[in-house]
């Protein structure tokens, strides 16, 4: 019953945007603090994102600060981040991240920033 489903990914260039989503069910999505994560080819999983429960509270990688915005929309069940001047080091899978009633994580979407 637990899902979470990133989309949004793809291939852009430097510079560019993208807006990830992430959909949830069967968790307490409006109880639940959310966060995006990515992990790059060869390397651990690295937090980028949390926004809280009520949305009111968000937090940032120093390396993304300033250029990611995470929301989310309690009606909807959805999480997103928007992406605003993309580099080539933030090509990654992205993950969503729920955290009530216990850790959920979604299948992953890849974003990937050519020069």
């Amino acid at each position: 019953q637990v899902q979470l489903v990133e989309s949004g990914g793809g291939l852009v260039q430097v510079g560019g945007s993208l807006r990830l989503s992430c959909g949830t069910s069967g968790i307490s999505f409006k109880q639940s603090a959310m966060s995006w994560y990515r992990q790059a080819l060869g390397k651990e999983r690295d937090w980028v994102a949390t926004i809280a429960s009520d949305g009111g509270t968000k937090t940032y990688a120093d390396s993304v600060l300033g250029r990611f915005t995470i929301s989310r929309d309690n009606r909807k069940n959805t999480v997103y981040l928007q992406m605003d001047g993309l580099r080539v080091e933030d090509t990654a899978a992205y993950y969503c991240k729920a955290y009530t009633p216990s850790d959920y994580w979604g299948q992953g979407t890849q974003v990937t920033v050519s020069s």
